[in-house]
């Protein structure tokens, strides 16, 4: 062999050699990290260790594409979980790249893109998702949705119904399905899917208002004016295994509290109380984070332990509108209604449009003699929320106790006809009818009608009170007594002692030959 063929063919074997350890690589996307200065330092170690993983892997020409992939993917995710979906972007894309048979890239870019509005964009990864996995019932409901946002309704369809299909109890299916006859103004097929909806899960609030438009569409207004009024803002979502995994990241206060409101939600108060403490020992700080844990703990019937939470939350954060709302809460239930007022006057003080710390006031408001300045609560708590009942009723009763009798009826008789369902406005009416001190507002036929139709739902003390005054209005005397009586003693029977003076004193007004011209007490007013 001569000298050369002996070089050349040490040459070639290097080659070989070094080509056997080096893996081919696609062309990537450069990357870097955003500012993370702002972040906690919880997440800005979990990012920036995730970033040298990938950097080690990147430099070592033997990693393979699937450990590469990972390792931009998991700090895309990382990024993606702390809202900074530009810089996410190129990680993710760069995963999806190394390795464009794994579902979780596209997936995750869809996501991303139609967070920031990018509808084409999300529809493309989504449509590449189902091309990896067609049975995926999530990527299936969501590129549906993506494909409705950009008013395509019949490329929407097919995919919720295979969704449906492959998992018959999917309400985010379903709902789809109905938004999609909606959006094709096939308003029978769309009140069909929206009603299986609230039938299968009656809290998901999110279907009242497409079937409200749907029975417009129908020409059904009654039933769309009472879907209306039970609209929320609340999402339908299919289960989500890869968007779960994607919430649970990183280590923050943030993301601990997503967590804890995912338990709130399925009622699982304990692990929520656990979920929220550990975003507290990250961050002890965090106002809202105490808010939750204390209304956790609250749900749990830890009632101490949550007034200690609202409180510390209201010392770090006094403008902090929940945390006071949630502390007059408390100081309402124990009868400390002036105290109660002070605190939801703060919480007011920085969100007006509170409608429940607004209504919760002027309710305390009224039980310490301040009916005149609930009446103007409990009127700008329905101008924000008309379809609100505890504001409208609580409007009738503070009208009632300023003597503003004809106003009253007026309120009571209109959330009749708002919800029909809600008997406590048949209740009220009847009893004001009964009993108002006002002659042009007093009908006793009326009030009996009303206490009499109310009573097909159910008997109370309290309801059988108001007969006993329908029948003193209406001059029917020895009626009125014998139901009194027969109150009393079911009151004595039942230990309800602190009825018995009211109920007796009615008693002898019946006995007497009169009516009675007092609708509520001080102490039993609603």
């Amino acid at each position: 062999m001569t000298r050369r063929l002996a070089v050349l063919l040490t040459a070639t074997l290097l080659a070989v050699g070094c080509a056997g350890n080096h893996v081919a690589r696609p062309d990537l996307r450069p990357v870097s990290l955003p500012d993370l200065s702002k972040m906690t330092d919880s997440v800005q170690k979990q990012i920036r260790e995730a970033h040298n993983s990938l950097t080690l892997a990147s430099d070592n020409q033997a990693t393979t594409p699937v450990v590469l992939a990972d390792a931009y993917g998991t700090l895309g995710k990382l990024l993606m979980a702390a809202d900074l979906p530009e810089a996410a972007e190129p990680f993710l894309l760069n995963a999806q790249t190394l390795v464009p048979s794994d579902i979780r890239w596209p997936y995750y870019l869809g996501h991303l893109n139609r967070d920031r509005g990018d509808l084409a964009a999300a529809a493309a990864s989504f449509y590449r998702a189902l091309e990896l996995q067609p049975d995926d019932v999530a990527s299936l409901v969501w590129s549906g949705d993506v494909q409705l946002a950009l008013g395509k309704p019949d490329e929407a369809e097919p995919r919720f119904a295979k969704a449906l299909s492959m998992q018959p109890n999917s309400l985010s299916a379903r709902f789809g399905l109905g938004r999609t006859a909606l959006a094709r103004q096939d308003h029978r097929l769309a009140v069909k899917y929206l009603e299986e909806v609230l039938k299968q899960d009656p809290d998901a609030a999110g279907a009242h208002y497409p079937l409200a438009m749907a029975y417009r569409g129908l020409g059904d207004l009654a039933k769309a004016e009472t879907h209306l009024r039970q609209r929320e803002d609340h999402q339908i979502l299919p289960a989500d295994p890869l968007m779960v995994e994607l919430d649970e990241l990183l280590e923050s206060p943030q993301a601990y509290e997503s967590r804890g409101i995912r338990a709130l939600d399925r009622k699982d108060f304990t692990e929520a109380a656990a979920l929220f403490s550990q975003g507290l020992a990250i961050a002890p700080d965090h106002a809202a984070l105490r808010h939750r844990l204390g209304t956790a703990q609250y749900m749990i019937g830890d009632t101490a332990n949550a007034r200690q939470q609202f409180e510390a939350a209201v010392r770090l954060s006094p403008d902090y509108h929940l945390a006071q709302y949630s502390l007059g809460v408390l100081l309402q239930a124990d009868g400390r209604h002036a105290e109660a007022i002070d605190r939801f006057t703060a919480a007011l003080k920085s969100r007006p449009t509170h409608v429940a710390a607004r209504v919760r006031l002027a309710a305390s408001l009224r039980r310490t003699g301040r009916a005149q300045d609930a009446v103007s609560h409990y009127e700008q708590a329905v101008q924000l929320q008309p379809d609100n009942t505890e504001a409208r009723f609580g409007h009738a009763i503070a009208l009632v106790q300023v003597r503003r009798y004809r106003e009253a009826r007026a309120q009571l008789t209109e959330g009749m006809k708002m919800f029909p369902e809600q008997t406590v406005f048949a209740h009220g009416l009847a009893r004001v009818l009964a009993t108002a001190s006002d002659d042009r507002v007093r009908d006793g036929q009326r009030a009996m009608a009303l206490a009499q139709d109310v009573m097909k739902h159910g008997r109370t003390l309290d309801l059988g009170a108001t007969v006993a005054m329908a029948y003193a209005e209406l001059g029917q005397f020895a009626q009125a007594t014998g139901v009194q009586r027969d109150l009393i003693a079911s009151a004595e029977k039942a230990g309800l002692r602190d009825l018995l003076p009211r109920l007796k004193k009615n008693l002898l007004l019946y006995e007497r030959g009169e009516p009675c011209r007092t609708p509520w007490t001080a102490d039993e007013i609603p």
